[in-house]
C-alpha cells in the first residue's frame, strides 16, 4: 500500500520569503500556485487594458487601476491579477490586506496560466467579492466575462463595462486591443 502525498500549505505571511525571480507566486486557499514572468504580448494587453481602465475612470476620483493588484485574504489566500479596479474609499497608505472591494479582475491568459485562470482563479475572485473578471485570451481574440458562477460572456468585438456606484461606462474594442498583438 502507497503512502499519501502530503501538499505542503503555505500562508499569505510566507508569500514575502519566496524569491524575487520573475515568477508570480500566488495562493489559494494555502496552496501555492507558481507562474513564470508574463511574455510581451501579455503585458502589452495588461497593460493596454490598465491605460483603457485608468482613462476613463482617473477624474472621477472614484477608483484606481492597479497592475498587477492584489486580493488578498490572509492567511491562506491571496491571487494577483494582472489588472485590478478598486474603489478609492480609503484605499491608500493601506496594505492590500485591507482592501475589502474590488470591482474588477482581469486576468490575460499565458500558456502556463490559462488552466489556473480558468478553472481556479476566476471562481475564488467571484467567492472572494470581485464584482467581474475578465479572462482575455490573445490566441482567440477573445474576452470572458464572468459576473456570477457558472455564467460566462466571450466577447469577440467590443466589452461594455460600468463602474459600480458611478455613471461611467467603459469600452474596450477587441480589435483595437489586440492590435499588433502575435
Amino acid at each position: 500500500m502507497g503512502m499519501a502525498a502530503t501538499i505542503p500549505h503555505y500562508s499569505v505571511d510566507d508569500l514575502a520569503r519566496f524569491p524575487d525571480d520573475g515568477n508570480r507566486y500566488e495562493l489559494l486557499d494555502g496552496v501555492l500556485l507558481v507562474t513564470p514572468a508574463p511574455g510581451p504580448a501579455h503585458q502589452l494587453v495588461a497593460m493596454r487594458i490598465g491605460a483603457i481602465l485608468t482613462a476613463a475612470l482617473r477624474l472621477s476620483g472614484c477608483a484606481h487601476v492597479f497592475g498587477p493588484g492584489a486580493v488578498s485574504f490572509p492567511p491562506r489566500t491571496q491571487l494577483e491579477p494582472d489588472v485590478l479596479v478598486v474603489p478609492t474609499q480609503g484605499l491608500l497608505g493601506s496594505s492590500w490586506n485591507d482592501v475589502r472591494s474590488y470591482w474588477l479582475a482581469v486576468e490575460v491568459f499565458s500558456p502556463s496560466s490559462r488552466i489556473y485562470d480558468r478553472e481556479f482563479k476566476r471562481d475564488a475572485y467571484l467567492a472572494l467579492g470581485v464584482r467581474e473578471v475578465w479572462l482575455v485570451d490573445i490566441r482567440d481574440r477573445s474576452v470572458e466575462v464572468t459576473r456570477e458562477r457558472g455564467v460566462c460572456e466571450v466577447k469577440r468585438d467590443v466589452i461594455s463595462w460600468q463602474a459600480p456606484t458611478m455613471e461611467i461606462d467603459v469600452r474596450v474594442e477587441l480589435d483595437e486591443l489586440f492590435a499588433g498583438v502575435a
